[in-house]
């Protein structure tokens, strides 16, 4: 398929073709122009091309399922949080692979690397649940501008808001942000 005679139409009109028509064409046209930032994510944590490539894949598959079933607005902020849960459930399921082999041979592994990795994953998940917190034009503006690395002025575009207002919503979506994770940080301390 020439995906380049495709480059006129917008996320939006693609997203808005597909739920029409149900064409996995319009996703296909879609993902393709992510495949890059997507293996870029990958590369990231999984530090292979091989394994990176792989995860793109399962990616797409992932996308396509979950378009099928829910809207999405921010495409490219979504396909992140999707690729980042996706190579942190493959540490996972590595860190718990790795743990038991060293129970198995009787040795003791470093846990310090694995407790700082489970860690910092609690963490992302703790942030990814609190953004959904926060109240409309906070979570617009941070995921503009923190997720899909806009300036203040494309937020401001995007969103219809005045560089005041969108410095103002993402100052205090952070602060909440940054609450937020400390509570659950406290809650977490405290059961166990």
């Amino acid at each position: 398929m020439n995906f380049d005679k495709y480059n006129h139409i917008s996320e939006q009109e693609l997203l808005r073709n597909f739920y029409q028509d149900r064409n996995k064409d319009w996703l296909g046209i879609l993902l393709q122009r992510y495949t890059l930032l997507l293996l870029g994510v990958c590369m990231k944590y999984l530090k292979n091309e091989d394994a990176a490539r792989d995860a793109v894949q399962q990616i797409f598959l992932k996308a396509i399922t979950e378009l099928e079933k829910y809207q999405v607005e921010y495409v490219k902020s979504w396909l992140y949080m999707i690729a980042k849960n996706h190579c942190l459930m493959q540490f996972r399921d590595k860190n718990r692979l790795m743990v038991e082999l060293s129970e198995n041979q009787g040795g003791v592994e470093d846990l310090d690397g694995q407790i700082a990795l489970q860690e910092k994953d609690q963490l992302l998940d703790w942030m990814h649940d609190s953004i959904k917190n926060l109240n409309q034009e906070q979570q617009q503006c941070v995921t503009l501008f923190y997720l899909e690395k806009k300036s203040y002025q494309e937020v401001a575009d995007q969103t219809g808001f005045t560089m005041l207002q969108v410095k103002s919503n993402i100052q205090n979506g952070k602060r909440n942000l940054r609450l937020m994770i400390l509570r659950k940080q406290q809650e977490n301390e405290i059961s166990k």
